[in-house]
């Protein structure tokens, strides 16, 4: 149910992730606009083998990225786990407006957390916007830590909270 994306799926992953941002837009949560994602970083996260999908009957409802690759402001924040620590981040999970509510951005989740158990990470991270308080309590209720905010270069005006998971003790 949950695999890698595929080159064929771009279009329909841009879909996605375009009605996602409506959505939220129309929502009052000004986290992804016209521009973000684009198509230049979802063919990325394909090329690079990092984007997984759910589907239901062949169509992508859900995704969510996991690679290494964290921002710059990162740095700003005391993180549980030291800078020689394995880090497995989320980023970009999305579920269809339509379909949300149905337990998809949990099994993407339980996907994830598995995914860095398997690969011997020490630890989860990722950031949402401090505008969205249901990504906030979905994280939380999870079991991820708030560890504080950062001001992403790209979106200045509101910050982002930063969560981490521990896979180890």
């Amino acid at each position: 149910m949950i695999s890698l994306g595929k080159k064929e799926e771009i279009d329909q992953i841009i879909t996605l992730t375009k009605a996602c941002g409506k959505h939220m837009r129309e929502n009052g949560i000004d986290q992804w606009d016209e521009h973000y994602p684009d198509r230049i970083s979802i063919e990325n996260d394909v090329a690079t083998k990092t984007i997984y999908c759910y589907r239901e009957n062949a169509k992508i409802v859900g995704i969510v990225v996991l690679n290494e690759l964290q921002d710059e402001e990162y740095t700003e924040i005391d993180w549980l786990t030291d800078e020689n620590s394995r880090n497995l981040v989320v980023h970009r999970l999305a579920v269809y407006p339509e379909s949300q509510g149905q337990g998809i951005a949990q099994q993407l989740m339980t996907f994830a957390e598995n995914f860095a158990q398997k690969n011997n990470y020490d630890s989860i991270r990722l950031d949402t916007f401090s505008q969205n308080p249901r990504n906030q309590r979905f994280y939380t209720k999870r079991g991820y830590t708030d560890l504080g905010s950062i001001y992403l270069k790209y979106k200045k005006e509101h910050p982002y909270f930063c969560y981490e998971l521990l896979l180890k003790l």
